[in-house]
């Protein structure tokens, strides 16, 4: 009687946990880029699980398809990727070799943002010796947040096709993000209005979507050709073009080396600057709303 009385008390406190523990999550989602996983998250709270395949502190175009990213494409219902040939060296070795059908490209669950947004910086031609040049267009397309709303529609819709049972809190939340994103806009446009005009050198092709967005003039880059490594000479030779229109600033993303627009600064007299390029890049950009924040911020601090 003592073991039977025992053996209800265990199932009853199990039922109990059970009843009080969190749902599993509904969907597994790869991200390609943490920007794309920190808005997978927004739109999905609790109903998606976020794997983020890279960080803001790497080069996207050069990432290695390790055996950790492998499982995790296997275990994924959606994968969401820029696109725009961004992870063409390695996302599809990554999807063949994770043996997951789901999300091979042309499925439901392969996402790129790419797809959403006209692309800028379309090239009149290809060719290698131009340098690492994506034929769709400039695949940096989250520097601008107008992007990113477009993109949160399309993502809510695909969310709630793969996983029914949670529309309703998917087109919820997306209307709720559509609001404060707005808002944001609003006030990241009037924050940052002294720049319009301003001009800045850069390292690399990175920000164009940005700089459009806030009317930042871009006077020149630090690399030759947009993946070529920056040279002395190319340098020294910028430098001599910065006297005609000075550059208020030198931008660069988290990932690049900074020795190169730490020596064109110094030399030039104009603070080098640091932008994130993803959620996480900085202490500060936590979230998609406070990395916008700190970019705002950094260049506004750099610039006037």
């Amino acid at each position: 009687m003592l073991n039977v009385k025992r053996l209800l008390c265990g199932l009853a406190a199990a039922v109990s946990l059970a009843a009080t523990a969190p749902a599993a999550a509904a969907l597994n989602v790869l991200a390609c880029e943490p920007e794309w996983g920190a808005l997978a998250k927004e739109l999905g709270a609790d109903r998606v699980n976020i794997y983020n395949a890279t960080s803001a502190m790497q080069d996207v175009h050069h990432i290695q398809a390790r055996p950790s990213l492998i499982a995790a494409a296997r275990r994924a219902d959606l994968v969401v990727c820029a696109g725009a040939e961004l992870e063409a060296g390695w996302l599809p070795l990554l999807t063949r070799e994770s043996g997951n059908a789901k999300i091979q490209p042309g499925g439901l669950a392969y996402f790129e943002a790419a797809k959403f947004v006209t692309l800028i910086d379309v090239p009149a031609r290809l060719d290698r010796s131009d340098g690492d040049v994506h034929a769709q267009g400039n695949p940096h397309l989250q520097t601008d947040p107008r992007n990113i709303a477009v993109v949160a529609v399309a993502l809510a819709g695909r969310l709630a096709e793969l996983d029914p049972a949670g529309a309703a809190i998917y087109r919820e939340r997306a209307e709720a993000f559509a609001t404060r994103w707005k808002a944001a806009i609003v006030r990241w446009e009037a924050r940052a209005a002294p720049l319009r005009g301003v001009r800045v050198v850069e390292h690399h092709r990175a920000f164009s979507y940005l700089f459009r967005w806030l009317g930042i003039e871009v006077v020149g880059y630090l690399e030759p050709k947009p993946g070529v490594e920056p040279s002395t000479g190319h340098m020294a030779q910028l430098l001599e073009t910065q006297r005609a229109r000075p550059a208020k600033a030198v931008v660069r993303t988290s990932y690049n080396d900074p020795r190169a627009s730490v020596w064109f600064a110094e030399r030039a007299k104009r603070p080098a600057v640091m932008l994130p390029f993803s959620v996480g890049g900085s202490e500060a950009a936590r979230d998609l709303t406070s990395w916008f924040d700190d970019i705002v911020e950094r260049l506004l601090k750099a610039a006037l």
